[in-house]
């Protein structure tokens, strides 16, 4: 079957910020290594500044009224004011708790500390982290730029988990099981090979009539990258049978022969079925059992018995 490397959508991140704003700083190009909380870019706008003064002042009047919430709760306690006002001072109290909370978990949208957030170090700028350590594929963004919420500015793979996506054709589909042994090559390094197991066949044939085959590579190294196309062997049902190299083969008017020793430089013609072949290997059945065959230059030896007028030996 063919196929390409992919990456599972778990370990290909798009990278945005919570919040628009003007790119300011950003020194990355597709390729780059980067490794799990580095700085990717720098954004700035004044709705930063404006989102940490708001908190600041949640905060600090917040203090306010947990000062006069107390007081209130202890002067309703002994009655010495009414309901309506103690009521009044409570709603305050908790909405103001509401907005504060509110307000931090903004800031830790954006990357900053509520907790570590002063008078002194409001911040006019917000850094944009490397959510995982990979390798960056895309760029989408230049310094100067303003960007949305929505914009993806980069794209990030975690080159650890790079799985073949197999395409199976309807009629071999039926053969398939999770767990069954792969190897594949590539167009590139054909001599090397990758070992890899079924992990998830789609359970539906599309209008090509074939069906997807996930499987995950046990020996990837940095040489195989995403998007490479794929050779692969899916080894299905295995069965016992006698096999020879593809050289012991001959064919003599329209029949399939191999040579067995019959006795020190004699050999004889004996006519086979071929069966799968794999790896260089034939499976072959004969009329009876044989003994030893000629693996290597059965050709030269088929020129050599018929240019001699020899009959099958």
């Amino acid at each position: 079957v063919n196929g390409v490397v992919d990456v599972p959508p778990e370990n290909v991140f798009s990278v945005s910020v919570p919040m628009g704003g003007y790119l300011r700083r950003m020194m990355l190009i597709p390729g780059m290594m980067v490794k799990k909380g580095s700085t990717l870019a720098l954004v700035e706008d004044q709705q930063y500044i404006q989102l940490q003064q708001d908190y600041l002042t949640a905060k600090n009047r917040l203090k306010l009224v947990t000062a006069d919430y107390t007081r209130q709760k202890g002067l309703n306690a002994t009655k010495a004011i009414s309901d309506k006002v103690f009521q009044q001072s409570e709603n305050d109290y908790h909405n103001q708790s509401v907005l504060m909370k509110a307000l931090a978990e903004k800031l830790r949208l954006i990357g900053i500390n509520p907790a570590a957030l002063t008078e002194d170090n409001i911040s006019k700028s917000i850094r944009v982290p490397a959510p995982i350590s990979g390798y960056v594929t895309k760029v989408n963004v230049n310094t100067g730029k303003y960007v949305n919420a929505t914009d993806i500015l980069f794209e990030i793979i975690s080159p650890g988990a790079l799985h073949a996506n197999l395409t199976v054709f309807e009629k071999d589909a039926a053969n398939l099981k999770s767990g069954q042994q792969i190897v594949c090559t590539t167009t590139a390094n054909p001599g090397k090979q990758y070992f890899a197991k079924i992990h998830l066949i789609t359970p539906s044939i599309e209008g090509d009539r074939t069906t997807s085959v996930h499987c995950d590579i046990e020996n990837a190294d940095s040489k195989l990258l995403p998007g490479t196309f794929l050779n692969a062997a899916i080894a299905t049902a295995g069965s016992l049978s006698e096999s020879v190299p593809e050289d012991a083969i001959v064919k003599w008017e329209n029949k399939n022969y191999v040579f067995e020793e019959v006795k020190p430089f004699h050999y004889k013609m004996v006519p086979v079925d071929l069966a799968e072949t794999l790896n260089g290997y034939t499976a072959i059945t004969a009329k009876r059992h044989l003994g030893n065959v000629v693996i290597r230059n059965a050709y030269a030896i088929l020129m050599k018995m018929k240019n001699g007028g020899e009959e099958g030996e």
